[in-house]
């Protein structure tokens, strides 16, 4: 039956949107980013100003190990939820529990694996991330540790995505902002008072993945909704088709994971430890500052996908119009603001008199170039994933994070030395740019948002 002229309005989603409308929709993502942001600096400030810029570029060579378990977690996760949601939605609850907990058992066994192989081949891998002499130390306190966790890292990402398919998407938000908080209250503790060095700040990000590991079980053990832990068949299909429905998010992580190795031996080869301090300090900035972006079109998604299912053209061009002013305002805001307190951002990792703050202030200032560009093509990988062209979507995340930074990575420093390094994000941006809008205006006749 139709749904009447009230109950649509009555639907969040619809009705005519204002600029003031879509931010006021778009705010709870847009905080919770910008939390998730501002908690990751906090943890590499910790370790930056308590231990020292060792171990802040120590942390940066392991961080493709960390990305790769989140991939696989994430992988499971994306893949398991659409297999779980679809059988809720053909009424096999018992079968969706089955799977669910079939998947949630399998991330545990692949982190113990991971844990246990990482922990046999840590020092090879290491030295294979690119760490030097100096920095060898620092990396094996903090991965050996963290290793302990994969378990609980898996079901974290895991537990994220599944509370959603359970239908509690804010319960599943509350923990993991918990989590982050407590984990930079634990590193300040483990690191300053108890004097543990890097090693009590991956304890500290441990413990932080063990809160929503444990509130999980415990939720999915009690809980008397439709998802819930149930002894488990084992159906390889399940399995396979999880990592196959979620292999995008793999391939996602695996990229950031190369890029990141790209930047830490470039760094290394052209500037020493110093350098690789310098450019995570500018990596971790970034984070935060596109968090705005990210979480606005996050936040937007939802609205765009209502009103192209419901054929409403006017309110597509209407949405369209106001993000595409909001991006080019809050571009410049933030290009401008970066360029004025990008000095001030420095120093909160390290002393203006190191030679750390020394590499990194003028490798931010070209580096907030690229804060002109990444806004619009964040807004339009995450509008076409809205408008179901996942295809489109991915080519464009694809060759900003990928594809255009790896080979400016692997040209510009051979004819520019480290300002090529600093140029390689800019760059890629500026030119997804032309290929985000090429796509816009190929598609305008599909979806009407122009």
């Amino acid at each position: 039956m139709e749904p009447t002229v009230s109950e649509r309005i009555e639907n969040p989603l619809d009705g005519h949107y204002t600029i003031r409308s879509v931010l006021r929709f778009a705010l709870p993502t847009i905080s919770m980013m910008m939390f998730m942001g501002l908690y990751t600096i906090g943890d590499t400030v910790i370790i930056s100003r308590f231990i020292n810029t060792d171990a802040l570029s120590a942390l940066n060579i392991i961080t493709p190990v960390i990305s790769i378990i989140v991939g696989l977690g994430g992988m499971l996760a994306t893949g398991g939820s659409a297999i779980v949601a679809r059988k809720m939605g053909e009424g096999c609850e018992r079968c969706a529990s089955q799977d669910f907990t079939l998947i949630v058992l399998s991330g545990i066994c692949l982190g113990i694996l991971i844990a246990v192989f990482g922990c046999i081949f840590v020092d090879s891998l290491i030295w294979r991330l690119g760490a030097s002499e100096r920095l060898f130390r620092y990396c094996k306190e903090y991965l050996l540790v963290l290793l302990f966790f994969t378990p609980a890292c898996m079901m974290q990402v895991l537990f994220q995505n599944l509370m959603v398919t359970a239908g509690k998407p804010g319960f599943g938000m509350i923990l993991s902002v918990i989590a982050g908080g407590v984990n930079v209250v634990l590193d300040y503790i483990f690191i300053v008072p108890l004097q543990m060095g890097i090693a009590g700040s991956a304890l500290g990000t441990g413990i932080g993945y063990l809160i929503p590991t444990v509130v999980g079980t415990i939720f999915f053990m009690r809980t008397k909704g439709l998802l819930r832990f149930l002894k488990p068949v084992f159906d390889l299909r399940v399995l396979w088709e999880s990592v196959s429905n979620g292999f995008s998010e793999m391939v996602s992580q695996l990229a950031m994971s190369i890029t990141t190795f790209l930047f830490n031996i470039t760094m290394m080869h052209l500037l020493g430890e110093d350098g690789v301090a310098a450019i995570t300090i500018i990596i971790y900035t970034q984070f935060m500052l596109t968090a705005l972006y990210i979480g606005f079109s996050m936040g937007v998604a939802p609205i765009f996908s209502y009103h192209y299912g419901s054929k409403n053209d006017d309110q597509l061009k209407n949405l369209f119009r106001i993000c595409i002013r909001f991006i080019c305002v809050s571009s410049v805001v933030v290009f401008i603001a970066a360029m004025l307190f990008g000095p001030s951002l420095v120093m909160i990792f390290t002393p203006k008199n190191t030679t750390v703050y020394q590499f990194a202030r003028p490798g931010f200032r070209l580096f907030s170039v690229s804060f002109l560009f990444c806004g619009f093509n964040i807004f339009a990988s995450s509008m076409f994933t809205a408008l179901s062209n996942g295809k489109v979507s991915a080519v464009i995340s694809a060759l900003r994070t990928f594809v255009f930074i790896t080979l400016a990575l692997l040209i510009l420093p051979r004819f520019l030395n480290v300002t090529g390094v600093w140029l390689s994000i800019p760059l890629a941006e500026m030119i997804t740019v032309f290929v985000s809008v090429g796509f816009i205006k190929r598609n305008k006749n599909r979806y009407h948002y122009i």
